[in-house]
């Protein structure tokens, strides 16, 4: 990474730190349309928070690029050209709270469609014979990345459930895969990865420990977005890395989000609507309260995030060592969502172990 990267990098993270703060130091004057109450069954804050930290990331991503060498300067430029819709579909959604699930759902699968049209971000091989053979046809690749792309982005949103839980996450996958692309060569990639970070970092700075902002919609959809799109161009331009090195980067909000949309349906609930049943809720309910009950609300709210961070972070180290290995990677792939799958059983049943008695959580029946 160059010295220009390294300075637009602490440019971003330094506008997105600034912005939140300042975010957070004016609310009364516009906290009747950016702040976040406590109510809702997946809500755990204590306090009204302003729900608007996208907005520092996007500006801080936004005026650094203009620093960046050329070719970064493309691909960032490209990549938030294409966020429009996602981002701003979010940002309607933090501010009016009148954006349906469906059209957010629609507008990061348009930023996914625009990304594989400007950015070149497509989808063309999960080195599986038959399957490449189908993405070699440019309108189901265009769809697959789309919905990949959309699903991303809403898995992020998804996990944006604690102080600092999606901006440690986000954080973790970009590291991969700034070090997958740098691994190879891929210099302009690998910066942009960074860059991303720092915004994040900038944000997360605010936001963790003491939750002072939240992403919100728009910066959930903006970021997960970005993390898709990135994880789409370091296999696409890079062939010797495997497409399942850069979906182990992003393995755990993409199983969350899967299990979540799995049991709702089996619940009979609306695939988009939320509950409390997240694995890092039942982290919350199950182990921090139980374990830190001495802890304020803040900090036992704060306390989730670092576990679910290990959660994290063991599949995308798994991507990085075996990045030119498909089938090892396609295994890790299994056995992460079985121990996933494991784990959430073993919580929902109040216990490690499989002989707990049955029980109804506080919260699945009333969830929305």
């Amino acid at each position: 990474m160059s010295e220009q990267a390294w300075l637009a990098a602490w440019v971003a993270g330094g506008v997105a730190f600034a912005t939140c703060l300042l975010i957070v130091m004016t609310r009364r004057w516009h906290g009747h349309f950016t702040l976040d109450g406590t109510d809702g069954v997946q809500k755990f804050h204590a306090a009204p928070t302003p729900r608007i930290g996208g907005l520092g990331v996007a500006l801080g991503l936004v005026v650094s690029r203009n620093m960046l060498e050329p070719a970064v300067a493309q691909i960032l430029g490209a990549l938030l050209l294409c966020a429009i819709p996602a981002f701003f579909s979010g940002l309607g959604e933090d501010l009016t709270r009148r954006v349906s699930v469906r059209t957010r759902l629609l507008a990061t699968m348009a930023s996914g469609a625009l990304a594989w049209w400007l950015a070149d971000a497509a989808l063309r091989r999960l080195d599986i014979p038959v399957v490449d053979a189908w993405l070699a046809w440019a309108p189901l690749s265009l769809v697959f990345t789309a919905f990949a792309v959309g699903g991303v982005a809403n898995a992020v949103n998804i996990v944006d459930g604690f102080n600092g839980l999606a901006a440690g996450i986000l954080l973790i996958a970009l590291a991969a895969l700034g070090l997958l692309a740098q691994g190879v060569g891929d210099t302009a990639v690998a910066s942009v990865c960074w860059l991303v970070g720092a915004a994040v970092l900038g944000f997360g700075l605010v936001n963790f420990p003491l939750g002072k902002i939240f992403l919100g919609d728009g910066g959930a959809y903006l970021l997960g977005y970005l993390l898709a799109a990135l994880a789409v161009l370091v296999s696409t331009r890079n062939p010797q890395i495997s497409p399942w090195a850069a979906l182990m980067a992003c393995a755990y909000p993409i199983l969350e989000v899967g299990f979540s949309v799995v049991r709702r349906i089996r619940r009979q609930y609306p695939a988009g609507h939320p509950d409390r049943l997240h694995l890092h809720s039942l982290i919350n309910r199950r182990i921090i309260r139980k374990r830190f009950a001495p802890l304020s609300a803040t900090l036992q709210n704060s306390a989730v995030s670092p576990i679910v961070w290990g959660l994290a972070a063991a599949p995308a180290v798994c991507g990085l060592l075996f990045r030119d290995s498909t089938p090892r990677l396609m295994a890790a792939t299994l056995l992460f969502g079985l121990l996933y799958a494991i784990a959430y059983l073993r919580l929902v049943r109040f216990s490690w172990f499989w002989r707990a008695r049955r029980s109804v959580l506080p919260g699945a029946v009333n969830s929305r």
